[in-house]
């Protein structure tokens, strides 16, 4: 039993050693760029195909396909910040996150289509194969090399960073950057160089964890998440306490392995659960810390709604249009496809009820929608209860994770915010994994559909999409209502100006919590009536990816508006099904499209076109008022 625990806490220390690279890499960015930058597990990727392919196709030795895959991955961090993220400075840092969201899914997207999925071998040179036997256990030699160096290239960034001049630069840029470039620091250098030795830290972690794990392009995905945990357990601003946070959690992950298998994947998650509780600084955080607060929502109402109609008899004109239309859709269109697209809009618009008129950063949506998901497919399949049922089971489960995630999130904000409710969705996300009620991979198959109240038979596709349409329609005016109502005025007054609502006497994390569970309902209606219409819950519905999907569909069809989330859904599903047939290319595309609406859409398509429609009316009235008179002069007379 000793030598067993001792095994695990070797691998402990080994992955301890991969967390610690890439925390204080993400760390320094973070702190210096006010970035949550999300390529950070793809350049971790990269380091590893960089390292791979330096002594499989080049021929290099080891050492040197480490110090090539380092400042490889270093330059093209150098890149990134130079040519595309730093044109997102001074704007919200919602954008910074989500342009390094929409490259991460690039660059996954383009190893896997060239590389495909599986992962390929790569073996330690043979100078560090074989082990040591110290008697009580025997250690690979790879391992104490991976210990040894990462704890040597911590040590020596932690002594630059806090005890040279180049570090104090560093430091002076992050605590006020103006103040540093009037006193005549190149700050953008500065910025550029930061962002390549965080990038060059990811890929000189990668590139040791190569000869461990087998070089994949989805290496990097899950692992993004669990460092994020480590940060927010070892506080935000803190060098040192994330470098102990990335081994101490590692050694508790390796422990829990042994005794508890089941457990290994979410206690890191659950451990930063429990800091929240008692220390939501961290544990080696400062109590006041820099804030990294959203600002990017729009007041509701403001022009990039563009109601078509101002007065009331334009807007009855324009429903009963939309109506005409939702009644021939089924006529045109496959229904389950428009099925897909309301339980989207519905999910879509669950984040941008948060974040667009609340000021709550929540990119745990998916955690919502898919426990809505899998009770409904459940109690359906398993349980054999009706469809109404069913569906207020997953609202319900919907709803009591809502308030626990949101108990969580609302003791801090902005960034801090961000990371929390996606580090909780990622736990809830390896329950899934391990619960033996959502078999695993296969997810639950055939859920069978029944009959609605006794009265409309769900096994018919139309019927489906009546059901879905009427959800999108509640959810659409249910949150127009709700935010025309003084309890909307109120939640609008905190995300403007929380401390002012709360001098008012407004309770305002009891109006938060509120909130958090009115969107968790809207996403798990969306994930109920998707297992009804598509007959399956997976995995894939309670992934963060999926959240990320949320924030895509809300930043394309524009952040703050009511029916910009129906655009983005209608859109993003529209693209899908186009490109279906080029396989990975799929995921390259919706990451260039992300892209692309954060540096040249950031206010989204309905903004857009409400701004053409207004162009095209004001030129429309001036060439009316210049038109020149022709014809019986006696009328113009």
């Amino acid at each position: 039993m000793f030598d067993l625990i001792l095994g695990y806490l070797t691998i402990g220390l080994v992955n301890g050693s991969f967390y610690a690279l890439l925390a204080l890499g993400l760390a320094l960015i973070f702190g210096l760029l006010n970035v949550l930058n999300m390529t950070h597990g793809a350049l971790y990727m990269m380091g590893a195909f960089a390292a791979w392919a330096a002594v499989e196709k080049l021929g290099v030795d080891y050492l040197s396909a480490l110090v090539i895959a380092t400042i490889g991955v270093g330059a093209v961090g150098v890149l990134i910040e130079k040519m595309l993220l730093s044109r997102t400075y001074g704007l919200d840092p919602l954008y910074g996150f989500m342009l390094t969201f929409g490259l991460a899914t690039i660059l996954q997207g383009l190893f896997q289509v060239y590389f495909g999925s599986t992962g390929l071998p790569f073996s330690a040179p043979g100078w560090l194969s074989g082990g040591i036997d110290f008697g009580f256990i025997f250690l690979p030699v790879y391992r104490l090399w991976v210990v040894g160096v990462s704890l040597l290239t911590c040590l020596a960034a932690w002594l630059a960073i806090e005890r040279t001049r180049a570090g104090a630069t560093l430091r002076a840029v992050s605590e006020n950057s103006m103040i540093a470039d009037a006193l005549g620091v190149r700050v953008s250098r500065v910025r550029s160089l930061a962002f390549g030795l965080g990038a060059a830290l990811a890929g000189f972690a990668g590139a040791l964890a190569a000869p461990v794990y087998q070089v994949s392009p989805l290496m990097g995905a899950d692992i993004l998440l669990v460092i994020f945990a480590i940060i927010i357990v070892g506080g935000m601003g803190s060098i040192g306490g994330t470098l102990v946070a990335s081994y101490c959690l590692a050694l508790i992950e390796s422990l829990t392995q042994a005794f508890y298998p089941q457990a290994a994947s979410s206690v890191i998650f659950v451990f930063m659960c429990v800091v929240l509780m008692v220390r939501p600084q961290g544990l080696f955080g400062l109590a006041m810390v820099k804030r990294h607060e959203f600002r990017a929502a729009r007041l509701p109402g403001a022009a990039s709604e563009a109601e078509s109609a101002r007065s009331r008899t334009g807007r009855l004109v324009l429903y009963g249009a939309a109506a005409v239309v939702l009644l021939l859709l089924p006529v045109v269109v496959y229904p389950i496809h428009l099925v897909k697209i309301a339980c989207l809009a519905m999910f879509a618009a669950s984040f941008n009820f948060l974040i667009g008129f609340v000021g709550i950063v929540s990119f745990g949506q998916a955690a919502f929608f898919g426990t809505a998901a899998y009770v409904t497919a459940h109690a359906l399949a398993v349980w054999k209860l009706s469809p109404e049922i069913a569906l207020l089971l997953g609202l319900a489960a919907a709803l009591t994770l809502g308030l626990i995630m949101g108990a969580l999130a609302i003791r801090r904000g902005g960034i801090y915010q961000a990371m929390i409710t996606l580090a909780v969705a990622q736990m809830v996300y390896f329950v899934y994994v391990q619960a033996p009620f959502t078999h695993a991979e296969d997810g639950i198959q055939s859920v069978p559909r029944g009959v609605l109240l006794g009265l409309l038979d769900l096994r018919d596709d139309r019927t489906v999409y009546g059901l879905a349409v009427c959800a999108l329609i509640c959810v659409f005016c249910g949150l127009r209502a709700l935010l025309s109502s003084r309890f909307g005025m109120v939640l609008v007054a905190i995300r403007d100006d929380e401390r002012r609502a709360q001098s008012l006497g407004y309770n305002v994390d009891a109006y938060k919590l509120a909130a958090f569970a009115i969107a968790s309902v809207c996403a798990g209606l969306a994930g109920s009536i998707s297992a009804i219409g598509f007959q399956l819950a997976t995995l894939s519905g309670a992934h963060w990816q999926q959240s990320g999907e949320a924030v895509l569909m809300a930043l394309l069809g524009g952040i703050g508006t009511l029916t910009g989330p129906i655009l983005g859904a209608a859109i993003t599903t529209m693209l899908q099904q186009w490109l279906a047939p080029f396989g990975a290319w799929v995921q390259v595309f919706q990451g260039i499209v992300f892209a692309l609406c954060v540096l040249l859409f950031r206010d989204g398509l309905l903004s857009r076109l409400a701004e053409l429609v207004e162009k095209m009316r004001k030129t429309g009235l001036r060439a009316g008022l210049t038109q020149p008179a022709t014809g019986n002069p006696q009328i113009h007379s």
